[in-house]
């Protein structure tokens, strides 16, 4: 009787010793970094899969998914990860945090990068890459509000009374114009 044997393929352990969130942020960095101008967001399989291929944490698929869908992402509701590594653009696209993007409360003063000091040499270029290219760029998805925008400019407008009183002195008149 002859017994087969299975090859199963393991993935080498990660000698970086990285935190999951980490690696995440490092992958979605080196994507970015390396298309700037093709893509605005990746798709989280993308991310998960950067993640892996550049053997950044001994985490596991299922834990770098997790990340990447909701424990870095800063929009959720943290559970437990508060960090706001990550912006979701659609409920399958993530692209880097920057400042300016709106997050949930519960994700204030939280981390949107990794520790500068932990991060690995062979990535330590994607700190400047971060700070004078990305986070200074314009936010695409961000779509300004003309009428939000209006907030506050109507003190004064309509001289010394209220805008009420305003109202009523445009309206003086018309009766007898009818």
């Amino acid at each position: 009787m002859a017994v087969v044997l299975e090859a199963v393929a393991v993935k080498p352990k990660s000698t970086l010793g990285i935190k999951v969130a980490d690696a995440v942020w490092i992958a979605t960095a080196f994507l970015h970094s390396s298309r700037p101008a093709q893509q605005a967001a990746f798709t989280i399989d993308e991310i998960v899969r950067k993640v892996m291929s550049l053997n950044l944490t001994e985490g596991s698929e299922k834990s770098i998914r997790q990340h990447v869908l909701q424990h870095c992402e800063a929009l959720s509701r943290p559970q437990p990860n508060r960090s706001r590594m990550l912006y979701a653009t659609r409920p399958t696209h993530r692209r880097l945090f920057r400042s300016g993007d709106r997050y949930h409360p519960g994700r204030e003063g939280s981390p949107t990068h990794p520790d500068w000091n932990q991060l690995p040499s062979e990535y330590r270029h994607l700190r400047q890459w971060y700070e004078t290219v990305w986070n200074k760029a314009p936010n695409p998805t961000e779509v300004s509000d003309p009428l939000l925008e209006l907030a506050g400019t109507g003190p004064g407008m309509w001289g010394e009374g209220s805008a009420d009183d305003y109202v009523n002195s445009l309206r003086s008149g018309w009766e007898a114009s009818r």
